[in-house]
C-alpha cells in the first residue's frame, strides 16, 4: 500500500469502485481512464476491469495502468467465476476501478438485473460512482440521481460525478439541488467539457488501443482534469474495499503435464485484436503455449504451430493490406490442408472467406478456405448476448455442450445457400454446428461453420462459460501435433 501524496493516507487499505453511467455515451469511459491515470500518477497500483462483452475499453485500461484489464460479466459468466477473478486480482493492487456497461441498470433484458453493472457491483461488494451527463440540466439532475439511488436499495452509490458541465456556476446549481434533495449522496466532482480527452469512434465503437496511444500528453491532460474537477480524497474515502476471501478460479484439467506445451498461434495486431484474456489463460492452463504473430505485418504462421486462433477485429479496414500478404495466406491454407485445428471468430472468419467487400464496393480476396464471402453494411447487422449449443462434435467439445458469448458486427455472409444446410446437406463440406438460442423477441438459428479442421463463427465466445472448450481445443491441437510427429518419423525425419 502507498502513501497518498497531498495528505490522504491509504496505507493498509484497498479501494474498489464501479464507474456506472446514467446511460451509454455519458462519458464513463473517459472518466474511468482519467481516474486510472490520476491514481497511477500518485504511485498507486490500479487493477482495471470492464463489465460486459467489450474488447476495446480494456485495451485502453491496460495502456493507462500497465495491468491487463479483465472482463466481468453477469450473463456470460456465473457469479463464482466473476468473484474469484475480481478478488484474486484485487489482492495484488491498491485500487480496483471497474468500468460499467451502458446505463447502470441495463443488462440482458428489461425485467432482471442480469448482466448489468448494478448486479456486478453487488456481487463484488463494491459501491458505484454514478456519472451523469449534465448538459442542459440543473435541478433536474438531482431528480435523475434520486431515481437511480432509489431504484435498487441494495446497491450502494458512493457519489456522483457530473460530466460535461458548462461552467463552475453550472456545477454550483447542481450541488445546490443535490444538497437540498439528496444530501446523503456526495457530489464528487464536475467535469468541464474537455475536447482533448475524447477518443475517436467508428462503427464498432472506439478506435482500438492498437491504433491510438494514450500517450504522456493525453495522460497529463487527464490527470490535470481530475485534479481540477474531482475530489479524489472524497472518492477514496467513500470506496474503501471490504476485504473478501480469495476464492480459486474455476480450473480446467490439463490433458497431460508430462508432455511439453502445445504451440498455438494467435493472430494479434490491429486487424485481429478482439480476445478475452481469460480465454488465452484457459488455453495455457489446458497445456497450450501461445505464439502471437501478425498477419498484417506479413508474419507467416509459426512453423511449429499445432493450432491457430484468428480473433475478431477490423480486417475490413486493412483488407487491401491483408489481401496481398500472400505468404501469410498460403501458410494458413497449407496448415488447413494438413488438418491443423483452426478456430476463428468474426473478423477472423471474414479473413478465412473468399473475399471481403468493403462499404465502397471494393472486393479484396482473402484466404478462400471457407466457401463464402462477407460484405460490409452501413447498418449494424447483429448485437447482443448469445447462447450456443453444439449440434455435433467439433473443436470446442461434444454435441450438447453450451457456451455463452455475444455478437456485434456490421457485415454479413454473402453467397451462401443456407437452404441447403437447413435441408441437412452441407455446402462444399460446410456444416452448421451451433444452434444459437432464441433471445427475447428473436428466433433460434443455426451458426458456427465447420469445414474440415476449421471452426468459424460471428460469435465471440467467452470460454469461461464452459472451460472444457479450452481443453477440447488444446486436445485437438495435441492430436494434430502427434500425427505430424509420427509422419515425420516414418519418413526418417526427426
Amino acid at each position: 500500500m502507498t502513501e497518498w501524496p497531498g495528505g490522504g493516507n491509504v496505507r493498509g487499505r484497498r479501494h474498489a469502485f464501479l464507474i456506472g453511467g446514467a446511460h451509454s455515451g455519458c462519458g464513463k469511459t473517459t472518466i474511468s481512464l482519467a481516474l486510472m491515470a490520476a491514481l497511477c500518477r500518485r504511485s498507486l497500483s490500479v487493477q482495471p476491469f470492464k463489465v460486459g462483452p467489450d474488447f476495446i475499453d480494456p485495451g485502453f485500461h491496460t495502456q493507462v495502468t500497465g495491468r491487463d484489464s479483465r472482463n466481468l460479466d453477469g450473463w456470460m459468466l456465473n457469479r463464482g467465476y466473476n468473484e474469484a477473478l475480481f478478488r484474486g486480482l484485487v489482492a495484488g493492487a491498491d485500487v480496483a476501478v471497474v468500468e460499467g456497461v451502458m446505463g447502470l441498470f441495463d443488462g440482458y433484458d428489461g425485467r432482471s438485473e442480469s448482466g448489468s453493472s448494478a448486479e456486478m457491483a453487488k456481487w463484488l461488494g463494491i459501491p458505484a460512482v454514478l456519472v451523469v451527463d449534465a448538459r442542459s440540466m440543473a435541478r433536474s439532475a438531482a431528480a435523475l440521481v434520486y431515481g437511480f439511488s432509489r431504484f435498487d436499495p441494495d446497491l450502494e452509490i458512493a457519489g456522483v460525478i457530473f460530466n460535461r458541465i458548462g461552467s463552475p456556476g453550472h456545477l454550483g446549481f447542481l450541488k445546490e439541488a443535490m444538497d437540498a434533495h439528496l444530501p446523503e449522496i456526495p457530489v464528487l466532482g464536475g467535469v468541464l467539457r474537455e475536447a482533448a480527452l475524447t477518443i475517436p469512434e467508428r462503427h464498432l465503437g472506439l478506435v482500438t488501443s492498437d491504433e491510438i496511444l494514450l500517450d504522456a500528453t493525453w495522460q497529463d491532460a487527464a490527470v490535470s482534469l481530475v485534479d481540477r474537477c474531482i475530489d479524489m480524497e472524497a472518492l477514496l474515502a467513500a470506496t474503501v474495499y471490504r476485504e473478501q476471501p480469495v476464492a480459486g478460479m474455476p480450473s480446467v484439467v490439463r490433458l497431460s503435464r508430462d508432455e511439453p506445451p502445445v504451440p498455438i498461434a494467435v493472430a494479434r495486431d490491429a486487424a485481429f485484436c478482439f480476445y478475452y484474456a481469460d480465454n488465452l489463460d484457459l488455453l495455457r492452463e489446458a497445456g497450450a503455449e501461445i505464439r502471437l504473430f501478425s498477419p498484417l505485418a506479413g508474419e507467416v504462421l509459426p512453423g511449429d504451430a499445432a493450432g491457430l486462433i484468428l480473433g475478431g477485429g477490423y480486417p475490413e479496414l486493412f483488407a487491401a493490406e491483408l489481401s496481398v500478404r500472400t505468404g501469410v495466406l498460403e501458410s494458413i491454407r497449407q496448415a488447413v490442408a494438413r488438418g491443423m485445428p483452426v478456430y476463428a471468430e468474426c473478423g477472423g472468419m471474414m479473413f478465412l472467406g473468399r473475399e471481403i467487400e468493403t462499404l465502397e464496393g471494393v472486393r479484396y480476396p482473402m484466404a478462400g478456405i471457407l466457401p463464402f464471402a462477407t460484405r460490409m453494411l452501413k447498418r449494424r447487422k447483429a448485437l447482443g448476448y448469445t447462447e450456443v449449443e453444439l449440434l455435433r462434435p467439433c473443436l470446442l467439445g461434444p454435441a450438447g455442450m453450451r457456451l455463452r458469448g455475444h455478437e456485434f458486427h456490421y457485415s454479413e455472409i454473402a453467397d451462401l445457400d443456407e437452404s441447403r444446410e437447413k435441408e441437412g446437406r452441407s455446402l462444399d463440406g460446410l456444416h452448421a454446428v451451433y444452434r444459437v438460442g432464441r433471445r427475447k423477441f428473436g428466433e433460434s438459428r443455426s451458426e458456427g461453420y465447420a469445414r474440415g479442421s476449421v471452426l468459424a463463427s460471428y460469435i465471440h465466445l467467452h470460454w469461461g462459460s464452459a472451460p472444457d472448450a479450452a481443453v477440447s481445443f488444446v486436445g485437438s491441437c495435441r492430436a494434430f501435433r502427434d500425427v505430424v510427429r509420427e509422419t515425420r518419423q516414418s519418413r526418417g525425419k526427426v
